[in-house]
């Protein structure tokens, strides 16, 4: 008996031992918070014993790593061939392009050539030259970008994965991109303005893309002297109509509102309740114009002398039915709704709102509206509800253009103190709203009421905790934290300044996006990652889940021609390559497959125009070939079942070769041909 209760004692203990190797699997997409954040070198190294393997053990020892480290490498850490769970698409400021990272795993996947030539994707090296030019200024090739809010679409609120919209402040510009190939189709120069800042951000079934502006300038960028600025100057929001079957913008149903000189800022959509309304914030409302040269204060301090700035207020469906009736005037061929109209027709008001604000966001049931004061500790929540009861009742004063101004105390919600430095606010699934914090640092987590209040336990509109960022945070982003569903799971803190934080790269330091475990309800997030961003000065980002997304492996057809969308009428069947001349224009037809062009020779004369005509016949995936061809600037990337055609004058005689960039098989060095141009006058015929 006793020899039995022996070995029962010691099978109990064995099994105890061997339970404490086994690492706890988490549920759902988002593991479960461990309470705390990463450490910083103030927590004791995990010691042998703590659940991990030997190895495992002496590896976080010998590191120096925390069992709170190990518990944020767990969570971040994805084995070869594992995907992310979420995708984020994040602007890439002076860049002028769209950065793709995965989430948990903060890779980046992918730059999405946009307004700047990138030449992995030829883009702008061949291709993309006719989309980019459609953002031209009046002749004038414009070539950067500062692109800073990009946009998913949407459909009954929630992001769908099909088409992402992006602005690019620096030359008031748009650009559309279909998620199916990750590839931009439109760009569009905004035809009222110059600069804008507000853009871009879509209605609930992505019937408009919101794009606001940002300093007032005279509407159509006409001459007037800054001295006329209160009578010359406007500023302006504009609806651009998306038509969806066509995956373009329609500018001929597209139209601005006139607005007063006012910096329009950022923008955002009602949603549910408050879908059809849509929401700007400005500031300078004290309509300063600088000029620290003649004795005038400056810009800064000039702009935030008010108490209050002013939440813009915009009945869209109204806005639409104005613009449809003709009650428009033109400027460069584009419809504007003229101020006086917006206001005599019910389509624009006006709410106080905190010292100079730097966005407004609507909440997921679309009942409540969160503004934050750069120079106000709080944000505000506005209700809906009371924002139409005091239109309803025409209760408002007037500024001094004579857009009605609702009152603050009639229509606010509640007011919550976060910190210095309140900017953008997002949403989780558990009733909290995440506010950064520029000034302190942090992100703020707070509870929202209303329906929301039985999600968390806390108080409603409440400060639960602040958790440090390094450092300086602008935006930030949840999961689907923009929809009417939010995922929480993940928030990305995007910081300015990123100091200590990586090795010394010189005086310009990349930014730094921290990973955060938002999964847990109270004070328990947890810091997980920092990823450097070496390009440009990413400024908005949106979090979708992966899944939603649905691209391309391959091109549908061979021949496609992804900016139709269709099979291209040049494209190139196997056994019709061939070189056509008519008189100093050639015609190339060439196929690409694995490890040759056809043909590989092409002869021509000093000063032919050459339209040439590639076709990839591939149809595996990943099966990308390049293009490059020397002394002529031209880089393409041909993906399986993709046709390109380039032109250009061969102005240059002598000897060129071409050859696939994309290491395509094991003969890739042996992909080449042969461009000769002969010199002009020469006596020899060219066949």
């Amino acid at each position: 008996m006793k020899r039995n209760i022996l070995i029962l004692t010691i099978i109990t203990l064995l099994l105890v031992a061997a339970c404490s190797l086994v690492p706890q699997q988490p549920e759902g997409p988002a593991p479960a918070s461990s309470g705390g954040q990463a450490s910083s070198g103030g927590e004791a190294a995990a010691p042998a014993g703590s659940g991990l393997s030997a190895d495992a053990a002496a590896i976080a020892q010998a590191r120096g790593l925390s069992p709170a480290d190990v518990t944020a490498a767990l969570k971040t850490y994805l084995p070869s061939g594992k995907h992310d769970d979420y995708t984020i698409f994040a602007s890439s400021g002076h860049a002028g392009q769209i950065f793709v990272i995965g989430v948990p795993s903060m890779r980046l996947l992918k730059t999405i050539a946009v307004f700047t030539p990138e030449p992995w994707q030829g883009w702008g090296y061949g291709v993309g030259e006719k989309v980019m030019a459609e953002g031209d200024f009046n002749g004038k090739e414009i070539r950067w970008a500062d692109t800073h809010h990009p946009a998913l679409s949407e459909t009954a609120g929630d992001y769908d994965g099909q088409f992402l919209f992006i602005n690019d402040k620096a030359n008031a510009r748009l650009a559309v991109v279909d998620l199916r190939d990750f590839e931009t189709k439109q760009i569009l120069k905004n035809p009222v303005s110059m600069i804008d800042h507000g853009g871009t951000f879509v209605t609930p079934n992505t019937e408009w893309v919101v794009e606001g502006g940002q300093y007032a300038v005279p509407l159509g960028n006409e001459y007037a002297p800054v001295a006329d600025y209160k009578e010359a100057y406007r500023g302006h929001v504009t609806f651009w109509k998306f038509d969806r079957e066509k995956g373009r913008v329609d500018v001929a149903n597209s139209f601005s509102i006139e607005l007063p000189p006012y910096w329009q800022d950022l923008c955002d959509s009602g949603k549910l309740v408050s879908e059809g309304w849509a929401f700007c914030n400005s500031i300078n409302t004290e309509q300063a114009t600088g000029g620290v040269e003649e004795g005038n204060p400056p810009f800064e301090a000039g702009v935030s002398q008010n108490d209050t700035d002013y939440l813009h207020i915009f009945n869209i469906k109204k806005a639409e039915e104005v613009a449809k009736s003709g009650k428009t005037v033109e400027v460069n061929g584009f419809k504007v709704i003229p101020l006086q109209t917006a206001i005599d027709e019910g389509i624009l008001y006006f709410a106080p709102e905190p010292k100079s604000p730097h966005g407004v966001d609507v909440t997921p049931d679309g009942k409540f509206m969160v503004v934050a004061g750069k120079l106000d500790p709080h944000v505000t929540v506005y209700s809906f509800e009371k924002m139409k009861a005091a239109i309803e009742a025409k209760k408002w004063d007037t500024d001094e253009y004579g857009v009605p101004v609702l009152p603050l105390d009639d229509i606010k919600e509640a007011q919550v103190e976060l910190g210095l430095g309140p900017l953008h606010t997002q949403f989780d699934n558990q009733g909290y709203a995440y506010t950064s914090l520029f000034l302190d640092s942090a992100v703020a987590r707070w509870t929202l009421g209303g329906d929301f209040a039985d999600k968390h336990p806390e108080e409603p509109w409440t400060l639960v905790s602040k958790i440090p960022v390094q450092y300086n945070i602008g935006h930030l982003v949840t999961a689907e934290g923009d929809t009417v569903s939010p995922d929480g799971n993940y928030l990305v803190a995007m910081n300015k300044w990123a100091i200590d934080r990586f090795q010394n790269v010189g005086p310009l330091v990349p930014q730094n996006f921290q990973l955060i475990d938002i999964a847990n309800t109270g004070n328990n997030m947890q810091l997980l990652y920092d990823m450097p961003i070496g390009s440009g000065e990413p400024h908005y980002a949106q979090m979708i889940k992966a899944d939603k997304l649905k691209p391309w492996e391959v091109y549908p057809e061979i021949g496609w021609d992804p900016h139709t969308g269709q099979v291209s009428p040049n494209a190139v069947k196997p056994g019709e390559e061939r070189v056509v001349r008519n008189g100093k224009n050639v015609e190339i037809f060439m196929t690409v497959v694995r490890s040759h062009y056809t043909p590989e020779r092409v002869e021509i004369e000093q000063g032919d125009h050459v339209t040439w005509h590639l076709t990839n016949l591939e149809r595996a995936y990943d099966a990308t070939h390049g293009f490059a061809l020397s002394g002529y600037n031209i880089n393409l990337s041909l993906e399986p079942g993709e046709h390109q055609t380039i032109e250009f004058d061969a102005d240059q005689a002598g000897v060129f070769g071409y050859y696939c960039t994309e290491f395509c098989s094991a003969l890739h060095l042996e992909m080449t041909g042969y461009f000769t141009v002969k010199p002009s006058g020469s006596q020899a015929s060219v066949e």
